[in-house]
């Protein structure tokens, strides 16, 4: 027993020594600069590195600005999605405003105008043209939206395409309405079709339409593009009855790249599912029988789970709600946090309130406008406190 007491002792104080041994050929001592031994492992970290990270994040926090115009939220969306698929990032969900005819603010309006999207000048005139979020006061549902979503995607589309970058050639854009069975969900596949001749295409417009066939389920049949490297595909608000399409297509795209090197940029925009999840999306996420009845009611749990397996992630986010009476912006880029805007009284400008990694909930944002001292609206309005 004494013998083994003292060899464990032994045993103790050479493993302690070795410990507090300085550095010596080539045996490295812990450094507090890394987290693994070995720059090999996959759980090699610098600080230098994640320091870089926090400044590059940092950086760009300063830099993001609600966009004021059309134009200018088409630049700032395509500029991200560029900088995403620079990055590796070749599946991408984006949430935009929609143009809208600022005289379309009250309800009870029974035909509203289109936005002028064609024209730029009109879009730019805060008088004509504002940008607004998905919401309740788009009184003709989601196929309204659409109607402003496709054009909107068709401009982001060209501003993506290396022809107009490098040559200012636009792309030949197709438009599928057959993705959209009953021709009422308001679901788009947008697609480009580099070195293809002639101009832009729809498919299937009749009976997305709503035509009587295609009510009944007896439209075309939907035939997924074949895309090259350089092309872009873009399912507009796309719904949960289309992830099966998305799949296939994400998959196929990435097997054919397998062999070329480069998968083509497939993009969700503004998809029909919300940010936040209710009790029955909660309940979806679970591996049991509860989950799957759960996703059979409507939880988007397990065709989030699918997404996410085919690596899809936001990489642009601009998106809109009321708080306080206020109207508030949250803004956020792939290498960026979630930040918050508030619209000044004058209507001309936002401020930017607050800033976080996750995405902030309501209560977040009313705590953002607390700290900065932002009141009610209407108690700015009746001069009860100072203007924003």
């Amino acid at each position: 027993m004494r013998i083994e007491a003292t060899l464990i002792l032994l045993c103790s104080s050479a493993t302690a020594a070795l410990a507090f041994t300085p550095t010596s050929r080539g045996v490295a001592a812990p450094s507090s600069s890394r987290c693994t031994a070995s720059s090999s492992s996959s759980l090699y970290v610098s600080t230098e590195d994640v320091a870089e990270e926090q400044s590059t994040t940092a950086s760009i926090n300063d830099s993001l600005q609600i966009p004021l115009s059309y134009n200018e939220m088409i630049l700032q969306t395509s500029q991200a999605m560029t900088d995403a698929l620079a990055a590796g990032r070749t599946r991408q969900i984006v949430r935009i405003l929609l143009p809208r005819d600022a005289a379309n603010d009250n309800f009870g309006v029974f035909q509203e105008a289109e936005a002028q999207t064609s024209n730029s000048n009109a879009l730019n005139a805060a008088e004509s043209t504002k940008l607004v979020p998905t919401d309740e006061s788009w009184q003709g549902g989601i196929m309204q939206l659409y109607r402003a979503a496709a054009p909107t995607t068709k401009d982001i589309l060209r501003q993506l395409s290396p022809t107009m970058r490098d040559a200012g050639v636009p792309p030949k854009i197709v438009e599928d309405r057959t993705i959209d069975e009953s021709g009422v969900d308001g679901v788009g596949l947008l697609y480009t079709q580099i070195g293809k001749s002639g101009g832009d295409e729809v498919k299937g417009e009749d009976e997305a339409e709503g035509g009587v066939f295609g009510a009944f389920g007896f439209a075309e049949s939907v035939t997924l593009p074949t895309l090259s490297e350089d092309d872009m595909c873009v399912f507009v608000q796309p719904n949960q009855e289309v992830i099966d399409s998305i799949e296939t297509l994400s998959t196929q795209s990435a097997a054919s790249a397998s062999s070329s090197g480069s998968s083509p940029l497939i993009a969700l925009i503004n998809p029909q599912w919300r940010n936040v999840d209710d009790a029955l999306d909660s309940a979806s996420k679970s591996d049991n029988v509860f989950g799957a009845f759960a996703s059979f009611l409507g939880g988007k749990g397990n065709s989030m789970k699918r997404l996410d397996t085919l690596g899809y992630e936001t990489t642009y986010s601009l998106e809109g709600y009321v708080c306080k009476g206020g109207n508030i912006r949250l803004l956020k880029r792939f290498d960026s946090d979630w930040i918050a805007f508030a619209e000044n009284d004058a209507g001309d400008a936002w401020v930017r309130v607050g800033q976080q990694a996750d995405r902030p909930r309501y209560q977040d944002v009313e705590k953002f406008l607390d700290d900065k001292g932002v009141g009610f609206k209407y108690a700015r309005d009746l001069g009860m406190i100072p203007k924003l």
